[in-house]
């Protein structure tokens, strides 16, 4: 697939979908050619999304034990793919891909074989949707708010036999705090990997906190912005190419769980303002709306502003006053 040869058509359609919303009524791909157009731009955008999560996996130090991987819901298969790139083919056997669709199922699996030749790739059958063994690393993007009762009812079945699961979805208030609920229902099965630094109970699902919710902005690749096919695409589907907001949950049944315990994880994005900074902090202790004035650590409220990495510091504060802080991916927050 190329821009000269992209269905804009196809992508219009797929927009009014994505904008109503609701559990799927069937597959909505018609061939193809609508799946290559959607892997190469609205699949591109889920990729970088997952690239962050990776990422912030990585500073985690965490890695998936298992050598298979199930894509559940797997659409043109970004997730998969994006996961096997980044940690490796070499780390991995077998990837198996499922989807409502079996133009989907078709289309990952293809994909997924032409970029890791010497990968095993099946698609999954009833029979292994019905079995009882382990699965490995069960990756799941993007199908929230298309499930309905009977499938969630599957995919919950599905995670009781994974040994990890990594799960992204929009960055939306509504889909945000259903995985947090689902993080609730899972938290004694699982380590809570990421995005939290502690495997407490949820405080933004606490009374009070209604109007938060867990939420993470992606960077975009920054050579898109001078791509005259991408400005395009943004505008005609109406998308502000800057913002790729996200939530996610990393879960390991057998996980670590000596990670520092005095580490904090910035929720959305800062606000700015000249002499400080506001942002919200979660850590063991809960939620706190935080100000770290900009002398009392100028470096700290540069990089705030202009870092890409995920924001997970270990404050030194006083009250609702931060005087310092280190990025986890810095010596000091090790």
């Amino acid at each position: 697939m190329t821009w000269d040869t992209l269905d804009w058509s196809a992508l219009e359609r797929f927009r009014e979908l994505f904008l109503r919303g609701g559990p799927a009524t069937g597959p909505y791909w018609n061939s193809s050619r609508d799946l290559a157009s959607y892997d190469f731009t609205y699949g591109e955008r889920i990729g970088w999304k997952w690239d962050q999560v990776l990422r912030e996996l990585q500073l985690r130090r965490w890695r998936p034990a298992s050598r298979h991987i199930l894509d559940w819901g797997c659409g043109s298969g970004i997730a998969a793919r994006r996961v096997i790139a980044f940690f490796g083919a070499e780390t991995f056997d077998a990837l198996t891909v499922w989807d409502h669709s079996p133009l989907a199922c078709d289309f990952a699996a293809e994909s997924a074989q032409r970029a890791f030749p010497a990968l095993r790739v099946d698609q999954a059958t009833p029979g292994f949707l019905a079995a009882a063994e382990p699965l490995g690393l069960l990756v799941i993007s993007h199908v929230m708010n298309e499930l309905a009762p009977d499938q969630l009812a599957t995919l919950l079945g599905l995670m009781d036999r994974a040994e990890s699961v990594l799960w992204v979805e929009p960055g939306t208030h509504a889909a945000s705090r259903e995985l947090g609920a689902m993080r609730e229902d899972l938290r004694e099965e699982f380590q809570v990997v990421a995005p939290c630094t502690h495997g407490n109970s949820c405080p933004i699902l606490q009374p009070g906190n209604e109007r938060h919710w867990c939420h993470f902005f992606a960077p975009p690749p920054p050579e898109i912005f001078a791509d005259s096919n991408w400005v395009k695409f943004g505008q005609r589907a109406g998308i502000d190419l800057r913002s790729l907001p996200y939530c996610f949950l990393a879960l390991d049944r057998h996980g670590d769980a000596s990670a520092p315990a005095d580490l904090a994880r910035l929720i959305g994005r800062p606000e700015f303002f000249k002499p400080y900074a506001r942002l919200l902090s979660c850590d063991a202790t809960g939620l706190a709306d935080l100000e770290l004035p900009k002398r009392a650590d100028p470096a700290l409220f540069k990089q705030l502003d202009r870092t890409k990495a995920p924001l997970i510091y270990r404050w030194r504060r006083a009250g609702g006053k931060i005087l310092s802080g280190e990025a986890l991916d810095s010596p000091a927050a090790l």
